[in-house]
C-alpha cells in the first residue's frame, strides 16, 4: 500500500514537474520574443546612429570625452541619492498625479510665420521649441512638431491645443540649433520633414551620425563642442558653451555631446539654454558674454530625484541673474507630460519667486509674436485660465 501511494506521488510530481517545464518554456519563449521584437525595432531610424568615422575621431579628441563617454565638468548624478530607477519608474507610471496633464485646452495664435512684418520676432511652439527671426537670420530651436516626446507611438503626446503648428507652417530656415539628442528635443519626424528647408544644422559633437542617418550632407552639419564657437551669416557668430545634462536615444548615453549656445548678432545676444542643472557655469558665461538680451532657459519637468540634471523651481532664474540677463523666457514646459508635478506648476513657481528677483519674463502664448526689440512688451498669465481653480 505504501509502496503504491508512493509510485501515486511520484507520478503527481512528474506531472507537476511536467507542467513547470511548460510553463517555463512559455515564458522563456514571451522574453525572447519580446527581445527579439526590441532588437528589431531598435533597428529603426528614430533611434539614429552612433558616431563613427571621421565624426568619430573629432570627438574623441575632446576633453569632454572620457574613457568612451562625454562627461559633465561637475558631479553630476542621474538620480539624486537615496532614490532608485525602480521606485522613480514606479512611481512615473503608477503613481502619477491627475495635474500632471492640463483638463483644458493650452492656448495658441495662428501666426503667419512666412510672412512676418519687418523686425525681430520670436515665436514660441511649445516645450523647448521655438523660431526666431533676427537681424537678417531665421533660426528654429529644437522643433517637434510630431506630437509625440517618446520614441513609441502615442506615449507621451502633446496637451490639447499645444500642437497646432507643423513644418508646412515654417519660412526657409537658415540654422536649425539641436541642443541634444533626446526624443523631446530631436525629434525624427520632424527632421525629415524639414529637410529641403534647412540650410544648416548646428548640434554637439556625436549627434551629426544621427542626421546623416536621416539624409542630411556632412555639409550642412555643424557640430560643437564646448568652448568653441562658429562664425554664421549676417555677421553673426554662436558660441558653443557648457551645460549639465546628459545624452542618448537608446541603451548606451552620452555618446554625443549636450550643448547651450549664445547666438550673438551685431545687435543683441540670445541665450540658448537646452536642458540641464543649475552650477556654476552660469556665472561663468555671465562674466564672459554678459549682458545678454535674452536667456531662454528651462522651466519644468523636474524632480528632486533628477534636481542634478534639471532646474528646481527657482535656479532658473538664479541662473538668469548669474547669466546677467535682461528678459528670461521660460521653456520645456507646456506641451509634454515628462514629470510629477502639476503641468502649471513651473509657471506658477517662477511666477510667484520672480516678484522677488524681478527679472522681466517673457511668456507668450503659443504662437504669440515675441518682439525682441521691445523689453517693456507684456505677456499675459496664460496658463491660469486654462485650468480654471475653485476658489
Amino acid at each position: 500500500m505504501l509502496y503504491a501511494d508512493f509510485l501515486g506521488t511520484l507520478h503527481a510530481m512528474k506531472k507537476v514537474l511536467k507542467l513547470l517545464k511548460r510553463i517555463m518554456i512559455f515564458f522563456l519563449s514571451i522574453v525572447v520574443i519580446l527581445v527579439i521584437a526590441v532588437a528589431l525595432y531598435m533597428q529603426h531610424p528614430k533611434f539614429g546612429a552612433n558616431p563613427s568615422g571621421a565624426s568619430l575621431e573629432k570627438l574623441k579628441t575632446s576633453p569632454n570625452f572620457k574613457d568612451g563617454s562625454f562627461v559633465n565638468r561637475s558631479y553630476t548624478p542621474s538620480l539624486t541619492e537615496g532614490y532608485s530607477m525602480g521606485k522613480v519608474m514606479f512611481n512615473f507610471l503608477f503613481r502619477k498625479p491627475k495635474g500632471t496633464t492640463p483638463t483644458g485646452i493650452i492656448p495658441s495664435v495662428r501666426t503667419d510665420l512666412k510672412n512676418l512684418p519687418a523686425g525681430n520676432w520670436l515665436a514660441w511652439f511649445g516645450h523647448s521649441s521655438y523660431f526666431i527671426q533676427a537681424d537678417g537670420l531665421k533660426l528654429l530651436v529644437d522643433p517637434i512638431f510630431s506630437g509625440n516626446a517618446s520614441p513609441i507611438p502615442g506615449s507621451t503626446k502633446a496637451f490639447k491645443g499645444s500642437d497646432v503648428y507643423s513644418v508646412e507652417d515654417l519660412p526657409e530656415i537658415d540654422y536649425v540649433f539641436i541642443s541634444h539628442d533626446h526624443y523631446d528635443h530631436l525629434d525624427y519626424q520632424t527632421m525629415q520633414q524639414l529637410k529641403g528647408k534647412v540650410k544648416k544644422v548646428i548640434c554637439g559633437l556625436g549627434v551629426g551620425a544621427h542626421l546623416e542617418r536621416w539624409g542630411y550632407a556632412p555639409a550642412d552639419i555643424i557640430e560643437m563642442d564646448w568652448d568653441t564657437d562658429v562664425q554664421l551669416q549676417q555677421g553673426a557668430k554662436v558660441f558653443g558653451l557648457t551645460t549639465r545634462h546628459f545624452s542618448g536615444r537608446s541603451f548606451k548615453r552620452d555618446q554625443t555631446l549636450w550643448m547651450a549656445y549664445l547666438l550673438q548678432t551685431p545687435k543683441r545676444k540670445i541665450y540658448i539654454g537646452g536642458d540641464g542643472g543649475f552650477d556654476k557655469h552660469f556665472a561663468a558665461i555671465g562674466a564672459l558674454h554678459g549682458p545678454i538680451d535674452l536667456a531662454i532657459l528651462e522651466n519644468g519637468q523636474y524632480n528632486e530625484a533628477w534636481k542634478a540634471i534639471h532646474f528646481l523651481p527657482g535656479e532658473n532664474l538664479q541662473a538668469a541673474v548669474d547669466l546677467k540677463a535682461r528678459r528670461l523666457m521660460p521653456v520645456h514646459s507646456g506641451k509634454f507630460d515628462l514629470a510629477m508635478h502639476d503641468w502649471d506648476e513651473p509657471l506658477n513657481e517662477m511666477d510667484r519667486l520672480d516678484q522677488t528677483v524681478g527679472i522681466p519674463l517673457v511668456t507668450p502664448v503659443i504662437g504669440e509674436l515675441v518682439n525682441l526689440d521691445d523689453t517693456a512688451q507684456v505677456f499675459s498669465k496664460w496658463w491660469k485660465e486654462v485650468d480654471p481653480k475653485l476658489p
